[in-house]
């Protein structure tokens, strides 16, 4: 129901609308007196009805009044000013509707208001914010939001009225303080200039805030001043005062920073703690930099406290991550000691906040912490690198999915640090791939989807990554509910899955190439059939694109439409695979036949559509004609032979090769073929029944009496005897083919060959030739005795045979022209063992020929081209011409046939094939240079024509060939496998492993020099190609290496670039693997011993094979100062380790070379490729000292360990200076190491660097001095024996430091000289060593810092040692040198100094040498009897004078040091000496 009041409003809000409609028209100037007028009454009535209780037209109250103001700004404001004024009992919602109208007039028309209307406003507002001294937000905020409006135009209007608000020594209003900080943002470039002012002012304030509103408030302007400020100097050449630089507000920004973290960070009240902590974060960056260098130790640990104390982390988070930005911008060198705590800390709260764990948590509270961690990585890009993958492989879910979370983000932000740790993040990421955590999935799925966008699927190893996402869209149908159900998780990550992959193929162009045989490949597998759908799908994108770029890659193997069809028949199986295999279908059809595609875009669609409906049964246009006879007879045969392979009754195989043998039409070869066939399979697992049977069937009436069981034989007359003859010895040749060949051995006299002569005779010599064939698998030795036949009758039969032989290839082609027929000629008539003749090629050349009468209804793929080429191509250098000849022939005919099967003309030559022929005159040559460059212009033209499917065949020929025993042919394959490999080699990744493996096998049988330097380059070549796979394919070679194994890791030296990023992977490695495992020696023996982890062990012995290659040396010394550290590293880690139980002891150190050198030694593996990396770097003087001190033999064993790194140490420093920074930026990282043994040699080493004064010419000392006092604490005594010593070395190394460390240096002496857990009181001689070192050059200024707890130490350890030094002359002098120096102290203002002084005295009186001076140290010298200085001193100097009149001139010079001494009382007995003396 609508009021009376509303209508008259809408009447009005109307007549005001039609007013000014006429205004703009300009038709009322005659009305200007009634338009003011009801101006005035509208307002009015406007002003009072904004007190409603309708929010709604309280609302279009506002916007009522802001269209007049837009009109009218002056004189509506005037009006609310005034209504204001006459209505000062108003309360406060009416208030604030009036003030939020203004508020709006205001924003909207800033720039027609007058200057006297705005300073009004200005005043008005202030009063209405400042009235109530109780905080009222809406009044208050609403005033505020008044000023902050006019401010952004009128600042200096804004800042005179606010500023008489803000007096020095008066707590401000609230508001006060919240208007200058919203100021502070909405206008910076005119808040700035004030802000030097206003925080002079504020700062004597912050004492005064008591309540914690108030000092919420500061700290909140405290962060927004700094935020201000950083964007205005971030943005100078828009600023009007492009002067103000940082430190013009540091001073005062430090000011409130330590007022602020002091005592406010410490509040109870979690609010302020976290208004106080962004304020911390903000004022960070305006800190002078030597000032927050040293709050980072306090303010650091302080912030990550606070992640315990409030649930809410977004603000610390934001505020860690400007703390760390200001740090890093300023290289803090404090931040390296805090890293580890920060990446712990952040690393747990990213896990905890884990989207999939907490999807209630904000997003974007994820991307802070994970900036805050980013934060780090421009300074330790390494650490955080290793940080992050090490957690990695923490099993927790938690962990694991925090730790992806954070890989995610640096793949994406970082993309410039992570570009060089591409392989190391491929090779960590597959531990989480195995994880079975459904939110790990999900996790690894969003990590790949980032690492597909910057280059990392394109690497090697990238295809593992697609395999994982194929898996998982591969799910069973069970998994993929109804979608009113809620999804299960693997289903969500199937799911994600499909989106990835649908992803990889849109958005990621980069991946086309990369991505489309990857996908072909996943196509067909069975174990992928649920993924049928997203693969699809995503393939047809691909398609789109290549068919649209018209790219040579979108051609596919044939066998692939076979598939899609067949799931075309099914189409709602597997998740529905039909519909996205027909649109495949047709996206491909282009590179299948331009019939069918003409078809299939007419008939796919029609298809799609019935989809919808009933599936008709309808074919594509590809239906078969009638299968040949031939090819489906053969393939039956083979059926049974198979079948009868598997069983295991006896008595049906019998039965069924009798009813084989019996029923086939012998007259038919194709028939006779098959039933051989059949014959040799079934005799794999039945060979005795097979012969037996074989045996059987000659002696039957069949070969006189032509009728069959079955009655399918004709008649006798119609059956040839000698066709049944040819199918018997046909079988016999495939009993011998396929049977065992241990079983076969024994058979072969008494049962084969004699069945074979019997039959044999001219008519038959042809077919005999396969049963040839079938024996010359065997041995060329036979297990019996050799057949005599006379010259004569050999002559003539080998005449006949040849002639046989080639009337039998002729027919064989005949009746089968196709590459099984062909590839049989190869199997029948090729000798592993020797070449074939000149005239046997030839007649191939003329047989192979006759291929090219193929028709079109024979064409099918020619599967064994590679084969056939990898026989022929290493002839084309055979000592003979005739068979290089014959060679080059038969090549080209196979290349021809090759083009025929990709369906080009009977007539048709391509020009690279066609260059073969020119060939043939080269070849004429023998010059072996010719004739291997020859050899590499043909493989470039078979690299070309040969199909992808046929080159691993090709390949692995050719590793046969590489044992050829004619050494032409076997350097030739060589050459053609280089060739091959640089051409096609990209493309073999999944066979990298076996062709290392088939290397690895050739080069134990290659004799020629010449094939070993060429498998060494081929090694290079897959490397190059396939880095990871190779250098994981050759670290799995079981431990010790033989010499081939080594063999090859040293060809993978002989390219530079290569080398060096084995060196690298292999160093980033080393960093994160476990060295040792700790393991119990025994059931029965109590106890751990260290057991070297294989892995580490394997790399090591690769650096040290690589660098074995002096063309890696250019690597080796670019990669020198890690390759130092890392090798030295890896000695710590050697020492006092024992071998895995899988690697034989005995073979270690005792296996050779062929050369004579060493595989390796454990431990000294380390030791020696440390050796070596010295030599590689021509520090021949550094490894000349480490010899003539036999340090290399100390750093193996555990006793001198250290002291043959402190040689090593020693010797770089004088012969190898300029090295060590880079050096010790290597090795820092290690002192923090969790294994003990790693930082006692890293601590060795540098503790012997301050040794030596290059340190200091270096600038080094500064952070070897932090690593040595941080060594101080170290758990182990002996690196706190180690960083003492070290300390001590700085007197000597760099004495003019002493004083510079003079307080570090004291204090870690008078620390180590007070170590309880030093049994061998090892740490405390090294801290008296090294406190007499640092005495010698310590100044009078700095003498203040041997407080007397560090006197009494020094004293009592004197006493103590007088133990050890009874008898012996020097310390009999030594006690005399410190003698006076104890009687001065005797009368020391320090009671316990004096008590020291009284032990050791009388502990060392008898080394003195004075049985008088013994006496009196005994009677008078005890700890708690008082002694009366003056007497003892009379007496004691008669005997002085009396026993010792040699020494008084030195008592006397030495007495008169004392004389400058601070302690008035050590004066004083000095001066009584000196006067008793005299």
């Amino acid at each position: 129901m609508v009021t009376c009041f509303e209508q008259n409003l809408k009447r009005n809000l109307y007549i005001i609308e039609v007013q000014i409609l006429h205004r703009q028209k300009g038709t009322l100037h005659c009305h200007t007196h009634a338009l003011s007028l009801s101006y005035w009454k509208v307002t009015l009535a406007l002003l009072d009805a904004a007190n409603d209780k309708d929010p709604g037209v309280q609302e279009q109250v506002r916007k009522s009044i802001l269209t007049l103001g837009n009109h009218q700004p002056d004189k509506v404001l005037s009006m609310c000013q005034d209504y204001l004024v006459k209505h000062s009992k108003l309360v406060s919602g009416h208030r604030v509707v009036v003030l939020q109208t203004i508020e709006l007039v205001v924003k909207s028309k800033i720039d027609d208001i007058s200057s006297p209307k705005i300073k009004s406003i200005i005043t008005l507002a202030s009063d209405e914010m400042t009235r109530s001294k109780e905080i009222i937000p809406d009044w208050q905020q609403t005033a505020s939001n008044i000023l902050v409006a006019v401010g952004n135009k009128y600042i200096n209007d804004f800042m005179e009225e606010i500023l008489s608000k803000f007096q020095p020594g008066v707590l401000p209003h609230f508001y006060v303080v919240e208007t200058l900080a919203s100021l502070s943002d909405s206008n910076v470039y005119g808040m700035v200039p004030f802000l030097n002012a206003i925080l002079g002012t504020m700062l004597p304030m912050l004492s005064m805030a008591k309540q914690d509103n108030m000092k919420l408030v500061f700290s909140s302007a405290l962060s927004h001043f700094s935020e201000s400020i950083l964007e205005y100097l971030a943005n100078l050449d828009k600023a009007p005062d492009p002067t103000v630089r940082r430190d013009t507000f540091s001073g005062e920004i430090y000011t409130a920073y330590d007022v602020l973290f002091s005592s406010w960070l410490q509040s109870r009240d979690p609010k302020l703690r976290l208004t106080v902590a962004e304020a911390l974060g903000a004022m960070s960056h305006l800190i002078a930099q030597d000032k927050l260098e040293e709050q980072l130790p306090r303010l650091l640990p302080a912030l990550l406290s606070l992640y315990k104390k409030n649930p809410e982390n977004y603000i610390i988070s934001k505020s860690l991550c400007q703390v760390l930005d200001a740090a890093v911008n300023m290289g803090s060198r404090v931040l390296e000691t805090q890293i580890d705590g920060l990446l712990t800390a952040l690393h747990q709260q990213v896990t905890e906040l884990s989207p999939l764990s907490h999807p209630t948590r904000p997003a974007s509270l994820r991307h802070i912490l994970c900036l805050s961690v980013l934060g780090t990585a421009n300074a330790f890009p390494d650490r955080l690198m290793v940080f992050v993958l090490q957690r990695l492989e923490n099993s927790n879910e938690r962990s694991r999915i925090g730790s992806l979370t954070v890989l995610r983000h640096l793949i994406n932000s970082t993309s410039s640090i992570m570009e060089t740790k591409k392989l190391l993040v491929l090779a960590s990421i597959k531990q989480p791939l195995a994880d079975h955590s459904n939110k790990v999935k999900q996790r690894v799925v969003q990590v790949i989807s980032a690492m597909a966008h910057h280059g990392y699927l394109e690497l090697e190893g990238g295809e593992v990554l697609v395999r994982f996402i194929i898996q998982h869209c591969s799910l069973p149908d069970s998994q993929h509910v109804c979608s009113l159900l809620p999804a299960p998780p693997a289903s969500v990550t199937a799911s994600m899955c499909d989106n990835t992959l649908h992803l990889f193929a849109t958005t990621v162009g980069r991946l086309t190439d990369v991505l489309w045989p990857m996908l072909l490949g996943f196509l067909t597998p069975a174990q992928y059939s649920n993924a049928t759908a997203p693969l699809c799908k995503s393939l047809i994108l691909l398609a789109s694109k290549k068919r649209a770029a018209q790219e040579p890659g979108f051609i596919i193997d044939l066998s692939m439409p076979v598939l899609l069809q067949v799931n075309a028949c099914f189409p709602f199986r597997c998740r529905g695979h039909g519909a996205p295999s027909l649109s495949l279908l047709n996206a491909i059809s282009p590179s299948i036949h331009p019939k069918v595609q003409a078809l299939w875009e007419t008939e796919v669609p029609h298809l799609l559509t019935c989809l919808e409906g009933q599936w008709p049964t309808i074919t594509l246009g590809c239906a078969q004609g009638p299968a040949e006879g031939m090819r489906m007879s053969l393939f039956l045969y083979k059926c049974i032979g198979v079948t009868l392979q598997q069983c295991t009754n006896k008595e049906l195989v019998r039965k069924q090769l009798q009813e084989i043998l019996i029923s086939a039409r012998h007259n038919d070869a194709t028939e006779r073929a098959g039933v051989a066939m059949g014959v040799g399979l079934c005799a794999r697992s039945h060979l005795d029944d097979t012969l037996a049977k074989l045996e059987e069937f000659g002696k039957s009436d069949a070969f006189k009496k032509a009728s069959g069981i079955f009655g399918l034989l004709k008649d006798k007359n119609d059956v040839d005897v000698e066709k049944m003859k040819s199918t018997m010895i046909l079988c016999y040749g495939h009993v011998a083919l396929h049977a065992p060949e241990e079983q076969l051995l024994l058979r072969l006299d008494t049962h084969i060959l004699r069945s074979i002569n019997k039959h044999f005779n001219t008519k038959v010599r042809g077919t005999g030739g396969l049963a040839a064939s079938g024996l010359a698998r065997l041995a060329p030795a036979g297990s019996g005795p050799p057949l005599i036949i006379s010259s004569a009758v050999l002559q003539a039969l080998y005449a006949d045979t040849f002639w046989a032989l080639h009337e039998l290839l002729r027919s064989v082609l005949a009746r089968d022209l196709s590459p099984d027929g062909l590839h049989a000629i190869f199997t029948v008539s090729s000798r592993p063992h020797s070449r074939p003749r000149p005239r046997g090629l030839i007649s191939y050349g003329i047989t192979q020929h006759e291929c090219l009468c193929i028709t079109d209804q024979n064409l099918v793929t020619f599967h064994n081209l590679g084969a056939l080429l990898g026989r022929l191509a290493p002839r084309c250098t055979d000592p003979s011409p005739a068979v290089r000849t014959a060679a080059v022939d038969c090549i080209y005919t196979l290349l021809h046939i090759q083009l025929r099967y990709e369906g080009f003309a009977s007539d048709y030559r391509d020009d690279s094939v066609e260059t073969l022929l020119t060939m043939r005159e080269k070849l004429s040559d023998p010059d072996p240079s010719v004739l291997y460059k020859t050899c590499s212009d043909l493989t470039k033209i078979i690299s070309k024509r040969l199909p992808h499917q046929q080159l691993n065949t090709l390949i692995f020929m050719l590793f046969e060939g590489l044992v050829d025993s004619q050494s032409n042919c076997s350097r030739a394959s060589s050459v053609i496998l280089n060739t091959l490999l640089r051409n096609r080699g990209a493309g073999l990744q999944d066979l990298v492993p076996e062709m290392l493996e088939a290397l690895h096998v050739r080069l134990q049988v290659i004799s020629e020099e010449q094939v070993k330097v060429a498998v060494a380059q081929s090694i290079l070549i897959l490397a190059s190609q396939h880095l990871q796979t190779v250098i994981n394919t050759l670290l799995s070679h079981p431990l010790p290496w033989d010499s081939w194994s080594c063999e090859m890791w040293i060809a993978l030296g002989a390219d530079s670039a290569v080398a060096r990023q084995i060196m690298e992977m292999i160093m980033e490695k080393l960093n994160i693997m476990v060295p040792f495992e700790d393991k119990k020696q025994s059931m029965l023996r109590p106890g751990m011993t260290k057991v070297a982890t294989s892995q580490p062990l394997a790399m090591t012995c690769a650096l040290r094979e690589l660098m074995l290659n002096g063309q890696a040396e250019e690597a080796t010394v670019t990669l020198f100062p890690r390759l130092f550290s890392a090798l030295l590293v890896r000695v710590g880690s050697s020492v006092a380790v024992q071998l895995p139980k899988d690697i034989s002891s005995n073979g270690i150190g005792n296996e050779r070379r062929a050369s004579g050198k060493r595989v390796f030694l454990f431990p000294s593996v380390a030791v020696e490729a440390l050796r070596i990396l010295l030599a590689r770097a021509h520090l021949d003087a550094v490894v000349k000292a480490l010899d003539e001190d036999a340090a290399w033999d100390k750093m193996k064993g555990s006793q001198q360990h250290t002291a043959g790194v402190t040689r090593l140490s020693r010797a770089m420093a004088k012969h190898a200076g300029p090295r060590l920074p880079a050096i010790l930026e290597s090795l820092c990282p290690s002192f923090n190491n969790i294994y003990e043994c790693q930082r006692i040699t890293v601590t060795a080493f540098c503790s012997e660097l301050l040794n030596h004064h290059v340190v200091t010419e270096l600038m080094m000392i500064d952070m070897l001095m932090n690593s040595m006092m941080e060594r101080i604490s170290d758990p182990c005594s002996t690196v706190r024996m180690l960083a003492v010593r070290g300390l001590g070395n700085v007197a000597v190394g760099s004495p003019e430091k002493v004083n510079k460390y003079a307080k570090e240096l004291l204090a870690a002496m008078s620390s180590g000289m007070e170590e309880k857990d030093d049994p061998g009181k090892l740490i405390t001689l090294e801290a008296m060593s090294g406190l007499s070192k640092v005495l010698l050059y310590l100044d009078q200024q700095n003498m203040h810092l041997l407080n007397d707890k560090l006197r009494c130490a020094s004293i009592m350890l004197l006493g103590n040692l007088s133990r050890f030094g009874s008898g012996e002359a020097v310390f009999k002098d030594q006690i005399h040198n410190v003698l006076v120096s104890l009687l001065m102290h005797l009368n020391d203002p320090n009671a316990q100094v004096v008590k020291a002084c009284k032990y050791t005295m009388r502990v060392c009186a008898p080394v003195v040498g004075s049985e008088q001076i013994t006496a009196m140290f005994h009677n008078h010298l005890h700890e708690e009897k008082g002694l009366h200085y003056g007497e003892f001193i009379n007496d004691l100097i008669k005997y002085i004078i009396q026993d010792f009149p040699g020494m008084l001139n030195f008592y006397h010079v030495t007495v008169v040091q004392f004389f400058k001494s601070n302690w008035s009382e050590i004066r004083a007995s000095a001066a009584m000496f000196i006067g008793e003396k005299i």
